[in-house]
């Protein structure tokens, strides 16, 4: 690879990193082609981007991120994974670390701070952003249900009134 192939790579590791709020840092040693490709898809899929790095080419992208803490974590065949959503690689990471064992977790970071795989774990169990934006539109919209089914409400014991008149004087007469 020649230096400016790799001064463009670690420019646009960098620009990916700083749009980035959570990294995942993993050794992926031993993983076969089918593993990586699901993994792969399953990151794609969750909206977080994963890829093997050069640990000399990752170092110099980090340093010039929210995440440079994270340098020492590039030793033996490492591999990242990088998302807007904080949780997105995350949880994917953890939940494939637990699905094979030559994939293993071994740090992190979230909004420029280092994260320990307990952290890492934690972010894994906590709803992703489309949950948590359904949970909002749920609860907004609740509101405008019960108004809905009490504006009609009246109109119904309206209803209900007129119709057991009218029983009543059907069974008078």
């Amino acid at each position: 690879m020649k230096r400016s192939e790799k001064k463009e790579l670690v420019q646009k590791l960098k620009d990916e990193l700083d749009s980035s709020s959570s990294v995942i840092v993993a050794h992926y040693s031993g993983l076969t082609v089918a593993e990586s490709q699901e993994l792969r898809s399953e990151m794609r899929n969750s909206g977080a981007k994963f890829k093997v790095t050069k640990n000399r080419l990752a170092k110099l992208a980090f340093e010039q991120t929210q995440f440079k803490d994270m340098a020492d974590l590039f030793t033996g065949p490492t591999a990242i994974a990088y998302s807007d959503d904080p949780v997105a690689p995350a949880k994917v990471a953890v939940n494939f670390d637990k699905k094979f064992e030559k994939f293993k977790v071994i740090g992190g970071g979230y909004d420029g701070e280092k994260i320990n795989l307990d952290k890492i774990n934690f972010l894994a169990t906590l709803p992703s952003m489309d949950q948590l934006r359904g949970k909002i539109v749920g609860l907004i919209s609740a509101p405008a249900q019960k108004v809905a089914s009490l504006m009609k409400e009246p109109s119904a014991q309206v209803a209900r009134l007129i119709s057991a008149q009218n029983k009543s004087l059907e069974k008078s007469n």
